[in-house]
C-alpha cells in the first residue's frame, strides 16, 4: 500500500514540475502572433508548447477576440431583389445547404421545421 502512495506522489510532483507559468508579456506576444493574417492558432500553440484551448482563453482574457477600437467593421454585402415566382420544390427528396459566414455548412431536407433549423444555426454559429 505504501508503494502506491509513493508512486502517486511521484506522479503529482512530476505533473507540478511540467506546469509552466506565463507572464502577461509572453501571453500578449503569443496572442499577437496568433492574430496575424494567415496564422494558424494550433500551430502557434504547438510551437510554444501551449494547449490550443489555453491560447483561445488568453485571447479572450486579453480582449483580442473583440473588435479593436477605431478599426473599421466590415459587413457581408447583401442584395435585396424583388420576389420572383419560385418553382415549387418536389416534396421529400430536396436538400438545402446553408453556408454560414464562419465557413460552417448546414445541410437539411426541404421539410425541415423553421424553429428547428433556427436552433441548429444558432448553436453552430456559437461554436465558431
Amino acid at each position: 500500500m505504501a508503494a502506491q502512495v509513493e508512486e502517486s506522489d511521484d506522479r503529482t510532483v512530476a505533473a507540478r514540475q511540467r506546469r509552466r507559468t506565463w507572464s502577461v508579456e509572453e501571453k500578449r506576444r503569443i496572442v499577437a502572433e496568433s492574430l496575424e493574417p494567415g496564422a494558424s492558432v494550433s500551430l502557434i500553440a504547438r510551437r510554444h508548447d501551449v494547449n490550443t484551448n489555453m491560447l483561445f482563453t488568453w485571447r479572450r482574457q486579453l480582449g483580442a477576440d473583440d473588435a479593436a477600437p477605431g478599426q473599421p467593421v466590415s459587413f457581408v454585402p447583401a442584395t435585396i431583389t424583388a420576389e420572383s415566382a419560385a418553382a415549387p420544390c418536389p416534396r421529400g427528396n430536396g436538400r438545402i445547404e446553408i453556408v454560414l459566414a464562419g465557413g460552417a455548412r448546414v445541410i437539411v431536407g426541404t421539410d425541415v421545421e423553421e424553429a428547428a433549423l433556427a436552433r441548429v444555426i444558432k448553436v453552430v454559429s456559437r461554436q465558431r
